[in-house]
C-alpha cells in the first residue's frame, strides 16, 4: 500500500530543520548502502549517528508516531533512526530495492524493513526533477510532495529518485518494522479502521461500530508479530 500522509511536520518544524541543515557537512550517500546500491546512488547525506542526525531524527520519529494516519496505515513496531539526504546538480538514485534487514546503532537488534518512509523537507517549487518513482503491481508512480508531508510504501518496492536538475531536494527517509509483516493484511486493517472511524463520525458509537472494532482487534491479534 502506498499512502500520502500530509502534515507530518509543521511548517515551523520544517523551517527549523532547514536552518540546521543549511551549513551542515554532507557526506557521500553511498556510505550507507551495499554493493548494488552503491552502483546507482549519487547523493549526499548526514553522517549516520551524528549529533545533528540524531536530534533531527528524533523530531521526525516523534512526529510520525503522533500522526494517526501514519500509525493506522503502518502499525509501527519499531522505527529505524531517520536519515537525511540532499540531491543537487544532477544527483540521483537509480532503480533499486531497499535491504530487508537494517542494522541499528547502540547495540539495538536488527530491524526488518517492512515500510519505507520519505518525509519531504523541500517545497516542490524549490527544485526541478527529484521525483520519487515507485514501481508496483499497479504501475509506476511519481511522488513530489509539499515540505512536511510524507509518503509510505512497501519497502520491497522497486524505486528511484530522478535527477535533480536545478535547486536542492532535501528529505528525511527511514524504515519501519510493522506489527503486521504482510502489506496486504496491513492494507485490509487500514481500510477497516478508516471505515470504522467514518461510521463513528457520522453516527456516533453504536452496536455496529463496537462490533466492527472487535473484528479489527481480533484480526490484529491474529496477524500481529510482537
Amino acid at each position: 500500500m502506498m499512502l500520502h500522509i500530509p502534515g507530518v511536520l509543521s511548517q515551523n518544524q520544517v523551517a527549523q530543520m532547514r536552518v540546521r541543515l543549511r551549513d551542515t557537512d554532507w557526506i557521500d550517500g553511498r556510505a550507507s548502502v551495499g554493493t548494488q546500491g552503491a552502483q546507482v546512488k549519487h547523493n549526499r547525506q548526514l553522517p549516520e549517528g551524528s549529533p545533528l542526525a540524531a536530534e533531527l531524527g528524533q523530531m521526525v520519529s516523534a512526529a510520525l508516531m503522533a500522526h494517526p494516519l501514519f500509525f493506522s496505515s503502518v502499525l509501527p513496531l519499531r522505527i529505524l533512526a531517520p536519515y537525511f539526504n540532499s540531491y543537487v546538480g544532477g544527483e540521483h538514485y537509480g532503480l533499486h530495492v531497499d535491504g530487508a534487514i537494517r542494522s541499528q546503532r547502540g547495540g539495538l537488534p536488527p530491524l526488518r524493513a517492512d515500510v519505507s518512509v520519505t518525509v519531504f523537507l523541500s517545497e516542490p517549487d524549490e527544485y526541478e526533477g527529484g521525483e520519487l518513482v515507485v514501481v508496483d503491481a499497479y504501475g509506476t508512480h511519481e511522488v513530489k510532495l509539499p515540505a512536511g508531508d510524507a509518503i509510505v510504501y512497501p519497502a520491497g518496492s522497486v524505486h528511484e529518485v530522478l535527477p535533480v536538475t536545478s535547486g536542492e531536494r532535501i528529505a528525511s527517509f527511514l524504515w519501519t518494522q510493522s506489527m503486521v509483516r504482510d502489506d496486504g493484511k496491513r492494507a485490509l486493517l487500514f481500510e477497516l479502521d478508516t471505515n470504522i472511524q467514518k461510521l463513528r463520525t457520522a453516527h456516533g458509537e453504536s452496536e455496529v461500530t463496537v462490533g466492527l472494532t472487535g473484528h479489527y482487534h481480533n484480526l490484529l491479534r491474529m496477524w500481529a508479530e510482537i
